[in-house]
């Protein structure tokens, strides 16, 4: 998932190898910095305290992960997760848009390559890197019709213009937070496959709403109780899905385009009454 330009999607063979302890993903066509960026994602998050797989070994073709054993999910590993997501955000970015610190290659969302370019404006960050570059895509998919791609234009040129933006500083961001990134281990919620990178905490949440969560009103009773999430944030949570649908209307059809267009008139919607 995911472009900061008009970059071609990946079609690479992903071969994934499972033993007792270990989990390792090997392509030899993939992105130098393929791997390399899932790593440094989860190193950068888990130093602000996210629980993610131990990395065992990295190169240009491979990653080797700590395998997990999942178990069932239950509403006090929900609402602790919650707490500590909130605790990573909060750790914060150096920027909106900006790569995990001491990273300098190509970051992905998914098999996309995405933008790492540092905006100083939430709003034109999230238009211009995370919203506009996989709308292009979709379009030329098929994916966003003639009639749907003004609405959804409109949408980002509101955003762009920072009706939307707060005080909020640049938060550390798991960037594709949906729930089969989600395991649910014995000790607790474990993430994994980051698209690591800087932007704004209820962009997170957002995504872990979109495709549904195990105990999602405990995870969000758990954030909201370590930091206090800003009045109208249930409200915007469509402006924060323009990304992950468009990522998604880029390269798994129309459903997709549909889901983003209504997102689009939400937002619009939403900028009448602000």
């Amino acid at each position: 998932m995911g472009a900061a330009r008009r970059c071609p999607r990946w079609t690479g063979r992903l071969d994934v190898v499972t033993s007792e302890r270990v989990f390792r993903k090997h392509d030899s066509g993939a992105h130098p910095d393929f791997f390399r960026a899932e790593a440094a994602g989860l190193d950068w998050l888990g130093r602000a305290g996210l629980p993610v797989p131990r990395v065992r070994r990295v190169d240009a073709e491979s990653i080797e992960l700590e395998r997990i054993t999942e178990t069932a999910p239950d509403a006090a590993a929900a609402r602790a997760f919650g707490a500590c997501l909130a605790a990573v955000h909060a750790a914060g970015a150096g920027g909106f848009g900006c790569a995990p610190d001491g990273f300098d290659g190509q970051i992905f969302i998914g098999r996309r390559p995405m933008s790492s370019t540092v905006h100083a404006s939430w709003g034109e960050f999230y238009s211009v890197e995370r919203v506009l570059p996989f709308l292009r895509i979709a379009v030329d998919a098929g994916s966003v019709t003639s009639r749907q791609l003004p609405d959804i234009e409109r949408a980002c040129a509101l955003v762009a213009s920072g009706a939307f933006d707060d005080d909020e500083p640049p938060a550390r961001l798991h960037g594709d937070l949906w729930n089969g990134n989600v395991l649910w281990a014995a000790n607790g919620v474990i993430v994994i496959d980051p698209a690591a990178h800087g932007g704004h905490r209820e962009t997170d949440l957002a995504m872990l709403a979109l495709f549904g969560c195990p105990y999602l009103d405990d995870v969000l009773a758990g954030y909201d109780s370590a930091r206090p999430l800003r009045p109208g944030w249930r409200e915007r949570v469509p402006l924060h899905q323009l990304h992950p649908l468009a990522v998604h209307a880029a390269g798994y059809g129309s459903g997709y385009g549909r889901a983003l267009h209504r997102a689009a008139l939400a937002t619009l919607e939403l900028g009448e009454r602000t």
